[in-house]
């Protein structure tokens, strides 16, 4: 079986075709969702979680991803120390799961997934690629938030540019290119990709 990553930067809209995949019945492994699922149920990150942070992060034994948030969001370091704590597990998860798999190829949705090292061990990427304008856009009305805070977050991550340079196959979801149209053709490309591995 193909194991194969989606990324891009915020904005991007890489949910959006990962959703797509997920309707073609390609299995599709969320690493944002499943991070947050084991932040909660796994003891010993918790554990690690209230070493490095302290009780504030699980008040009533409840993860405050807001509170965590804002205490890693501006300062690199904690932000570091949190993804070293949650992404070892993460991947570990992803792994056992693709290995449950029976499609063809599964997907591993990941935002980080070149920072993290979640790429190693997988046998292609998909890159979604979208202008920093329309990103900046999108995120704004899907969250509510300033643009500044956007651009922040932006300058956090890396690059589009060198994100998107490290892929194997890229989808434009610029508002001009048809997303759909492109996500069959990937798809009967995996799939024949797939069937020459078998």
């Amino acid at each position: 079986m193909l194991k194969v990553g989606i990324t891009g930067g915020i904005g991007s809209g890489k949910s959006t075709v990962a959703r797509i995949f997920s309707l073609l019945g390609v299995p599709v492994y969320d690493a944002d969702s499943a991070a947050k699922r084991l932040m909660h149920e796994d003891a010993g990150l918790r554990s690690s979680i209230i070493e490095a942070f302290g009780e504030r992060a699980y008040p009533d034994g409840k993860l405050d991803r807001g509170w965590l948030a804002g205490q890693v969001f501006n300062d690199p370091a904690k932000l570091t120390l949190l993804n070293a704590l949650v992404h070892p597990l993460t991947i570990a998860d992803a792994k056992a799961w693709m290995e449950r798999q029976t499609a063809p190829y599964t997907l591993k949705e990941a935002a980080l997934l070149f920072e993290s090292g979640s790429d190693k061990g997988l046998d292609a990427v998909i890159g979604v690629s979208a202008p920093e304008e329309l990103r900046v856009r999108r995120v704004m009305e899907r969250e509510h938030t300033t643009e500044e805070e956007i651009r922040k977050r932006i300058s956090q991550q890396m690059s589009e540019s060198e994100k998107i340079g490290r892929c194997d196959f890229i989808i434009h979801n610029d508002g001009v290119h048809m997303v759909i149209p492109q996500v069959l053709a990937l798809h009967e490309e995996l799939k024949a990709l797939a069937a020459s591995h078998a």
